[in-house]
């Protein structure tokens, strides 16, 4: 199923790992012009630096480049409107793969019609962030457990209380997740590991080995009733837009730990912020927010009960190597006429 395919590097990628992409078959070229690119200020840094200018020849040059190709690696300047552009100047395209789990925002924000997205696929990076997703809400159920934030105003006061105040244990402990794809999952995996019973949510209602409990979402509330912490890892729908209102924080217990790595706009964060206040969530770990970077007028910041997060916990030094990987297998299935994984859904854009 071979054919002459050309990709075209349209995001900042070290040269070893185009290298990598070049080595899945010798009938792939790979262009890639690092002189075109924005350089990473940081690992994984898809966008580059901001200050990064191209000459209007340079421009010209990174444009043909990527209308020259079927499969882009990355969206083009890592954005909506590169996208969309890309989309109507290269009638040859058939693939792009995003570096995005969530991808499906970015894709809606472009504004391309169903017409023209029906023409060539996107792929998503999902699965790639799901371990150091999963590691940042343990970190935030062991931080609402164990009672951080307290110790955290007590040493910054110098004070050490008179009364000794218990902590929660984790082991024996309830978890509900809502969204039990890869990042659910992997976060299950490391809270039974720490000894917690896992239910959760998922748009099709079926068994799950280690999962105790699987509802959709209209089942959400009954299991937030019997949760001591819940994870929030789903993306940003028209369908999932404040799914975490001021019903959803009534049915959980008191003090419940709240963990979101999902998307921002999943949570009435008026809602959260009462809850908060009146004690039906103990703690929140936020790495996402309904408006990104948050506003400095949010109280969010300076809650005693919240640890804010730059929606920075998916990245890794490991994450360009991984997502190159990712890709490789998936030009490897593109290239022999299989399925690919992993699509944007172009109706419900996640």
């Amino acid at each position: 199923m071979t054919s002459i395919k050309t990709v075209a590097i349209a995001v900042p990628l070290e040269a070893e790992l185009v290298d990598h992409i070049r080595a899945v078959d010798p009938s792939v070229t790979v262009l890639y012009e690092p002189d075109l690119l924005p350089p990473e200020r940081f690992p994984a840094d898809h966008a580059g630096d901001p200050a990064f200018q191209r000459t209007d020849e340079q421009e010209e040059r990174y444009w043909a480049m990527l209308n020259s190709a079927e499969v882009l690696y990355g969206f083009p300047n890592e954005s909506p409107a590169g996208l969309a552009r890309v989309a109507s100047e290269n009638p040859r395209l058939e693939w792009v793969h995003a570096m995005a789990a969530g991808a499906g925002g970015a894709v809606k924000a472009s504004g391309l019609s169903q017409d023209r997205l029906q023409k060539f696929k996107i792929t998503t990076s999902a699965g790639v962030h799901a371990l150091p997703l999963a590691e940042f809400a343990a970190m935030g159920i062991l931080n609402g457990f164990k009672r951080s934030a307290e110790l955290a105003q007590d040493q910054a006061a110098k004070a050490w209380p008179s009364l000794r105040v218990p902590t929660r244990l984790v082991n024996g402990s309830n978890l509900v997740i809502s969204g039990l794809g890869e990042i659910g999952l992997e976060t299950a995996r490391i809270a039974r590991a720490l000894g917690m019973r896992v239910s959760g949510t998922k748009r099709t209602v079926e068994p799950i080995d280690g999962i105790d409990q699987v509802a959709d979402n209209a089942g959400l509330p009954a299991l937030l009733a019997t949760a001591d912490a819940v994870v929030n890892t789903l993306p940003g729908t028209a369908y999932t837009e404040k799914l975490f209102n001021r019903g959803m924080f009534a049915a959980m217990k008191p003090g419940t730990t709240f963990v979101n790595v999902g998307r921002g706009t999943v949570v009435d964060e008026d809602a959260l912020l009462e809850a908060l206040d009146n004690g039906q969530v103990g703690y929140a770990c936020l790495d996402v927010f309904a408006v990104e970077p948050l506003p400095q007028e949010s109280p969010l910041w300076q809650h005693p009960k919240v640890m804010v997060s730059p929606h920075t916990s998916a990245l890794s030094a490991a994450e360009n190597r991984l997502i190159t990987e990712r890709f490789c297998s998936n030009l490897r299935t593109f290239l022999d006429g299989g399925d690919l994984p992993h699509l944007v859904d172009t109706v419900h854009f996640y």
